[in-house]
């Protein structure tokens, strides 16, 4: 018996379509999620479009934000039981040997491979998922603001675990898209001024931040960040998916400040560091997130503190997949849920 799922199936731009696909069969230390609903990511968008910068495993099923109930659990399985509602991280093929993996951040392990892209992911009925990688969902959350937990988690990481910003910071997020604006939401939260910058066409993604209290500005935040000593920001997150936007961040950021840089950005640089030395400033890549994050983000959605409707754009049944994609890749809508 075979189920509907959102398939990337080469190299060439918009080589996507719903195809039939196989039921998985899980191991022993594993669990088939009924897949209730399922997040899109603008890594979707990018594999879409073919303009991703990491190795794709065709064909592939899509979708690595997501959330279900279990209808099978593997021999090995004890913590977990029939219906239990979850979400998954991303992490599905992992070295449990790696150094990084011992250390509990199997999400840095080389050889790590992922639900969207290394193997089959979510935007489909169905899907097999390691036991380790689950997390329950507090009863009070329902699934299409679980299947959010990822970003968040993503957001969380690059701002919060750090652990550089405190109450009454300045920071400027550079790039208004989900994981910029959740990441102005996790900088408010922890009590700074934040003001999220964008393009004249980011204004109707920009009304989020403006709901979660950041200051929007489209253009140059220059005068922003300048505007307390003359000296800058004391953090910027470069979350736009150019490489360019770290020059803008070197420029708004103040000295002995600090630079969180989440989106990727495949082009090369064409212009010198010397800022970062010269200001001596402390740049942070910032990649994934591991189990404390998860659990931290869930709990902050269950408790209310961290409330994801600005950012969830619309739910869109399986079939409409190309309906949400376009919402989203258009900007109109920052965040897509699919229900399958």
């Amino acid at each position: 018996m075979g189920n509907l799922g959102v398939v990337n199936f080469g190299i060439e731009p918009h080589s996507v379509e719903l195809r039939e696909v196989a039921t998985p069969s899980i191991g022993s230390d594993d669990v088939l999620v009924e897949v209730a609903a399922v997040s899109v990511c603008g890594s979707d968008l990018h594999q879409w479009t073919a303009s991703h910068s990491w190795p794709v495993n065709y064909p592939v099923v899509l979708g690595h934000e997501f959330g279900g109930r279990i209808v099978e659990v593997g021999a090995s399985v004890l913590s977990w039981k029939l219906g239990d509602r979850v979400v998954s991280e991303t992490a599905a093929i992992i070295d449990h040997n790696s150094p990084m993996t011992r250390i509990g951040r199997y999400n840095l392990d080389p050889s790590r491979k992922g639900f969207g892209y290394g193997v089959n992911g979510a935007m489909t009925k169905f899907v097999k998922v390691p036991a380790r990688c689950l997390h329950k969902i507090p009863e009070n959350v329902p699934f299409e603001h679980a299947a959010l937990t990822e970003p968040c988690s993503v957001a969380y990481s690059a701002v919060i675990s750090p652990g550089y910003i405190k109450p009454g910071d300045r920071v400027v997020v550079l790039g208004p898209g989900p994981i910029g604006v959740l990441c102005g939401a996790m900088a408010k939260l922890a009590g700074a001024e934040v003001a999220v910058v964008g393009l004249e066409r980011d204004r109707e993604r920009l009304k989020a931040a403006e709901r979660y209290g950041c200051e929007v500005i489209i253009g140059d935040a220059k005068s922003w960040a300048t505007a307390v000593d003359g000296l800058g920001a004391d953090g910027v997150v470069d979350s736009a998916g150019i490489s360019a936007t770290l020059k803008i961040a070197l420029d708004l950021v103040r000295p002995a400040g600090w630079i969180a840089k989440v989106g990727w950005g495949p082009q090369p640089l064409d212009f010198s560091l010397d800022q970062l030395v010269q200001k001596n400033v402390t740049l942070q890549g910032s990649f994934s997130h591991n189990w404390p994050m998860w659990e931290r983000v869930l709990r902050m959605m269950s408790t209310g503190q961290l409330d994801i409707t600005p950012v969830l754009g619309g739910i869109y049944p399986l079939e409409k997949w190309e309906e949400a994609f376009e919402a989203m890749h258009s900007g109109k809508i920052l965040k897509a849920v699919l229900t399958p």
